[in-house]
């Protein structure tokens, strides 16, 4: 697993100068920022929680588009659902999502062993999770895989915009492929095959990879039926 640690922290690079290249757009689209804080339900021991880590440069919280999902969820399953955005600073700092995240999963299958965890990310957040999802070695600053048995209380896992498609090195852990869903935004230049090959081919599908994108075409409300069907 060093090899996927390494590779998605060269991808991190290639994204952020991709976003350099159209002209400084960031991984956000150019909305108000989320307020929604990592929490946990005032129940310390609710049905389900979310667990979402944020796109780059998005403010602490699940995000935009994880906040999206959230609510799309909570429409759709009649139970208590908390949330911890995963706290992490969300620029290039892969391993330390992966690190919150895992730590999260890992106390609350401890204190909440009945509790149905979603684990998911947008764009830095989701290699964050698939990182804390599918190492199991210390390495490149991610110092905290999951011990065995902990997936048993992952319900479902929900990924958009993922670049370590790209890493070269395997996605997501086996134990876990059938219960995620990975969402790739048509021409995203961030997950999609091949890759823009002008600056011009960038600006035309940059779109594809910001919130609004994910959100305007559905693949959220899909989400939420993946994971609802998972947690009711």
């Amino acid at each position: 697993m060093h090899t996927l640690l390494k590779s998605v922290r060269r991808c991190a690079a290639a994204m952020v100068a991709a976003a350099s290249a159209v002209g400084g757009l960031m991984l956000i689209s150019a909305t108000a920022p989320s307020t929604t804080l990592a929490t946990a339900n005032a129940d310390p021991c609710p049905p389900v929680e979310v667990i979402f880590a944020r796109g780059r440069n998005e403010a602490p919280g699940p995000g935009r588009l994880g906040q999206a999902f959230i609510d799309a969820l909570r429409a759709r399953v009649p139970k208590d659902i908390a949330v911890y955005g995963v706290n992490y600073p969300a620029d290039t700092q892969i391993a330390a999502g992966a690190n919150d995240t895992s730590r999260r999963i890992q106390y609350m299958a401890d204190a909440c062993p009945d509790t149905r965890l979603v684990v998911g990310g947008y764009s830095l957040g989701a290699v964050s999770a698939t990182v804390a999802l599918s190492a199991t070695e210390n390495g490149f600053g991610f110092k905290n895989p999951l011990p065995p048995g902990v997936d048993s209380h992952i319900a479902a896992v929900v990924l958009f915009g993922n670049f370590s498609h790209r890493a070269g090195a395997g996605n997501i852990a086996p134990v876990y492929r059938d219960r995620t869903f990975d969402a790739c935004n048509g021409t995203d230049p961030i997950c999609s095959d091949g890759f823009p090959q002008t600056l011009g081919e960038m600006q035309r599908d940059w779109p594809n990879h910001l919130q609004d994108g994910y959100i305007g075409s559905g693949l959220v409300d899909q989400a939420a039926d993946f994971a609802a069907a998972r947690v009711q």
